[in-house]
């Protein structure tokens, strides 16, 4: 993909008190080459490339990183090991506090203005009787909802940045520490990187959490299809989120624009996802067979989809048990994202929660940086210690509703919708976990 050139100025440097440095503070400034762990055996030389601090994965958690730290006055290295940005995938839904951070990193009103508010929610079983109905704002007159585009987000994070922020083409083979703190990152074309450090926004199955201890995701049982149907002569959904319930199967769809609407099909397969299958025709035959006999706008909009934008993905998820999961950091070494938290996506809440963890961390980073070098580590640590509270729940709680929707016991299907759906839930208490406030990010 063209990158667009960012017409903002080279970053600035300020101390805490908002004085703006005319250079880099020192410890920003090349140092000695110190000498690294005999295990790196790595010598000073010009094939090293000392870089401030590299971030690993140029998805929406990498490229808000990014941003936020560009907005602090504070340049970055984006490593991303595909030829462009991926802008594979249909959409997301992004709730108030993900707009509260676009807003605050200064892209939201680029994105409102091409993606559709929604209004509220409506909740139907598979014979299309409605179980219940939403407004957001009846409850919460500042939530804020919209379907984007992933493609879209990434590609305006990425105009926010000078065009050689990203570096594509750079897959990681191999992560070292150094014995004074700093990061060896070797590449598979050979390049190394000493940073001094690293943000690991490298997806749920992340190299950086590997190396830090982290195990990998656990398949929760099942799987979804997605896509993005596509009315070139308008959609006629009302703006709304709409669910459709069964046993062991749900779907549901959200319009995005004008002329385009996300949707999702979630089916049980408890022992395995099954084999990855990427023929675009298979995968929509496969979809269609699991809702053949449910509400025909359904089936009509998977029909709508662009081969590109149909896709099937195993849904995974990674609790950060207290006392038992690595922390988010070590040394200066940290998560962000998926990388550290996968969620499933039952609450919407795994692309807000990556946004939220950008902002923290580099409100904290930039603090530790324009004060003094040794206090990066602690800035780090104290990001983790502040997130975890917020996004192990979350992710238990995704969890937790998922296995409800899922369920296919037909008596705990039958209280579900003739009784939980219709009677107990409430809008406010299921949206609350939508509060988030983040001012501005200014330099």
């Amino acid at each position: 993909m063209a990158m667009t050139t960012s017409h903002m100025p080279r970053p600035s440097f300020y101390n805490s008190h908002g004085i703006r440095f005319s250079q880099k503070p020192s410890w920003f400034r090349p140092q000695p080459r110190t000498k690294l762990n005999p295990s790196v055996n790595i010598k000073a030389s010009a094939g090293v490339r000392k870089e401030d601090i590299v971030i690993v994965g140029a998805g929406i958690a990498g490229l808000a990183t990014a941003v936020s730290l560009r907005r602090l006055g504070i340049g970055s290295v984006v490593l991303e090991q595909a030829e462009s940005l991926r802008t594979g995938g249909t959409s997301l839904t992004l709730f108030k506090n993900g707009w509260r951070v676009l807003d605050a990193i200064g892209v939201a009103d680029t994105l409102r203005g091409q993606f559709l508010e929604i209004q509220g929610m409506v909740v139907n079983s598979e014979d299309g009787r409605e179980l219940r109905s939403f407004k957001f704002k009846d409850e919460d007159q500042t939530q804020e909802v919209r379907a984007v585009e992933r493609r879209i987000l990434l590609e305006t994070l990425a105009d926010e940045l000078p065009p050689e922020t990203v570096r594509f083409s750079s897959k990681l083979a191999k992560i070292q520490s150094s014995e004074n703190g700093d990061t060896l990152l070797q590449l598979t074309d050979g390049t190394t990187l000493l940073a001094k450090i690293v943000i690991g926004c490298d997806g749920i199955r992340s190299p950086i959490a590997k190396w830090m201890g982290f195990s990998e995701p656990r398949y929760v049982g099942y799987s979804a299809f997605r896509g993005l149907g596509v009315y070139p002569d308008g959609q006629p959904f009302a703006a709304n989120v709409n669910y459709i319930y069964g046993r062991g199967l749900r779907a549901g769809y959200v319009p995005v624009s004008p002329t385009k609407v996300y949707w999702f099909i979630c089916y049980n397969s408890p022992s395995s996802p099954g084999p990855k299958i990427t023929d675009p025709a298979l995968l929509r035959k496969q979809a269609k067979e699991l809702v053949n006999n449910w509400p025909e706008e359904l089936i009509r909009l998977i029909d709508l989809s662009p081969d590109e934008t149909i896709s099937k993905t195993p849904l995974v998820d990674r609790w950060l048990w207290p006392g038992l999961s690595p922390p988010a950091s070590t040394g200066k070494v940290v998560l962000v994202g998926d990388a550290w938290h996968p969620m499933t996506p039952n609450l919407g809440q795994g692309a807000c929660c990556a946004l939220e963890d950008s902002v923290i961390l580099t409100r904290k980073l930039a603090d530790a940086i324009k004060s003094r070098p040794t206090a990066v580590e602690g800035a780090l640590r104290a990001y983790g210690e502040e997130r975890w509270p917020r996004v192990f729940p979350l992710t238990v709680r995704a969890n937790l509703v998922g296995s409800l929707l899922q369920c296919d016991n037909q008596l705990v299907c039958s209280i579900r919708n003739n009784i939980v759906i219709p009677e107990l839930v409430r809008i406010g208490p299921l949206l609350e976990h939508t509060n988030f406030e983040c001012e501005p990010l200014k330099a």
